[in-house]
């Protein structure tokens, strides 16, 4: 039996936020790895509104490999999306770890976010679902690609069919990056999948100075779009700061994109 996500006769999804189908430029997602206090997160979502980035994403809850690190706001972030999504007007991308977040969340968020370490998180993946929110599933950091497009289908068969994948980057013995980038992925996905896929450049190599080039070549690869770790100060950012790019990066990544967008 083939795989929903695999059929090829039904052509790409077209994942529409608040009625705006995000189809003829690459769509770029960016800001904080995590929600911090309001005022700096006024400033991130005044710059990237300036510079015409589609959705603002943060983290009001962050997994984390220690339970010592900053595991973010919770709900005080939530409100703090929910401020900012109608201060600026611009659509919000967050991470869900746990079903009972979702009920607090969905009139903030107009795109979910399963992060790599909840790929696997079948029942997470399902009540998301049911929500008929677009999600983005982003690539477990040692799943395949099959087990990746197998969680896509948990979602899929809910009945919600607005989900994009996300490659983060995967887990090799290669130790000079946080990950290994497997843009291999993104060109087969683009020919064989008829779902959408977005590059995550910034924990694919957890490199700040590496994901202008590697953005570029996920677009070159076939990518949908980008999601990107973006701060007005990213030295002090909260969580992540190493793979953080600044605004003055980041507007060079869009133009960058859109010139290869037209080239793909």
């Amino acid at each position: 039996m083939k795989l929903k996500a695999m059929d090829l006769s039904l052509g790409k999804i077209e994942i529409k936020i608040r009625e705006k189908t995000l189809t003829k430029d690459p769509v770029i997602i960016a800001g904080p790895c995590s929600v911090e206090d309001a005022a700096t997160m006024r400033r991130i979502a005044s710059s990237l509104k300036d510079l015409g980035v589609d959705v603002l994403r943060g983290g009001a809850y962050k997994p984390r490999t220690s339970p010592y690190d900053f595991q973010g706001l919770k709900e005080d972030g939530l409100e703090i999306l929910r401020e900012i999504r109608a201060e600026f007007d611009l659509p919000i991308a967050t991470e869900i770890l746990d079903p009972r977040h979702l009920e607090k969340a969905l009139d903030v968020v107009d795109i979910i976010q399963i992060g790599s370490r909840n790929m696997y998180n079948y029942t997470l993946l399902e009540e998301a679902g049911r929500t008929g929110k677009p999600i983005i599933l982003k690539r477990g950091f040692s799943a395949t690609v099959k087990e990746w497009v197998s969680a896509a289908e948990y979602i899929l068969n809910t009945g919600n069919e607005q989900v994009i994948l996300c490659e983060r980057g995967i887990r090799t013995f290669e130790t000079t990056t946080r990950n290994t980038l497997d843009l291999n992925s993104v060109a087969f996905l683009k020919e064989r999948c008829r779902l959408p896929v977005l590059v995550d450049p910034s924990h694919g190599t957890g490199v700040r100075s590496l994901v202008k080039p590697m953005g570029a070549a996920g677009i070159l690869a076939g990518a949908a779009g980008l999601i990107i770790e973006a701060h007005t100060e990213p030295d002090k950012a909260c969580s992540d700061a190493r793979q953080t790019i600044d605004m003055k990066t980041l507007e060079e990544i869009m133009n960058l994109t859109k010139q290869l967008w037209r080239l793909t």
